[in-house]
């Protein structure tokens, strides 16, 4: 079993694990009948800047991954690419 890594507590970033809780609360809210407006488009903006930055996270973790891959045939290096 792959278990995620935890934010650092000092950190501000949430976790993806965080991110895809907070997002699921959010489409829960959305999908209430009792929602205003206001309330709504708040939650939809939410929404995507969250799930913008869950793709941009899982899109990172997908190149670190390849670079891992590619490098599997000799020495097995992670590098960070923001280097």
């Amino acid at each position: 079993m792959m278990r995620m890594a935890k934010a650092d507590p000092a950190s501000s970033t949430p976790s993806l694990a965080d991110e895809l809780a907070r997002l699921e609360e959010i489409v829960r809210k959305l999908e209430a009948e009792d929602v205003e407006l206001d309330a709504a488009l708040a939650l939809f903006e939410e929404g995507v800047a969250r799930l913008r930055a869950a793709r941009e996270r899982l899109a990172a973790a997908e190149l670190k991954v390849q670079s891992v891959i590619e490098e599997a045939g000799g020495d097995i290096r992670l590098t960070d690419l923001d280097a």
